[in-house]
């Protein structure tokens, strides 16, 4: 795995052109409605200052129920923006020979993901066609939490699966994706890309 620094891009969300025999299979952004819930927790968040607010009125602090409401849109509102702008920062990349992930709001970085070192893909389905897709790494390559976030599955610190995320209508991705990982692994390789409506299926490499 390559992460590039990069200042101006030849081709957008690549750091540099494709060599020969390298094609662009798939280009997309994170949609920032399913980023802001599934990595800012929008929801949650929202939801725990709605509950602050009730406990305020109930108990007669009228005047701190305002407060507590303000603070809650003031930061559901700077949630959705931080969203807005990684949705509008980040750039996935699906080629014939990896997978490039080009985020960053302050400092731009392009993390290139050769397909030889997926180990297996996971696909999380929701039920209005949104989802992610997590890519677990083979044990000899690396990938920094920090680094990818909001572009990783969650709580995976040990080894970090770098994640295309929020994707606002995943499965023909999904479809793509596992196509591209058959092709590229040297003998071939079959992978099962799972029914609509099973949400967290492994998508698994499995005998050619």
């Amino acid at each position: 795995m390559a992460v590039i620094e990069h200042e101006a891009e030849p081709i957008p969300g690549l750091p540099g052109r494709l060599p020969p025999g390298e094609r662009i299979l798939w280009q997309g952004r994170p949609d920032w409605r399913h980023l802001a819930r599934s990595a800012f927790h929008v929801r949650l968040v929202g939801a725990y200052f709605a509950i602050l607010v009730v406990i305020g009125v109930l108990s007669g602090s009228f005047l701190g129920a305002l407060l507590t409401l303000a603070a809650g849109l003031a930061g559901v509102g700077l949630l959705l923006g931080l969203a807005i702008l990684f949705a509008r920062a980040t750039i996935y990349t699906i080629t014939s020979r990896r997978l490039v992930i080009r985020s960053g709001v302050a400092l731009p970085l392009c993390v290139n993901l050769p397909m030889v070192q997926v180990e297996t893909a996971r696909l999380n389905a929701r039920p209005d066609g949104s989802g992610d897709i997590a890519l677990a790494l083979k044990p000899e390559a690396r990938a920094g939490y920090l680094l990818l976030w909001p572009h990783v599955r969650p709580w995976r610190f040990a080894r970090p699966e770098p994640m295309l995320r929020g994707l606002a209508d995943v499965r023909p991705v999904a479809d793509l994706l596992a196509r591209a990982l058959a092709e590229a692994v040297p003998g071939g390789r079959r992978l099962a890309v799972p029914e609509p409506g099973a949400p967290g299926v492994e998508i698994r490499g499995l005998a050619a």
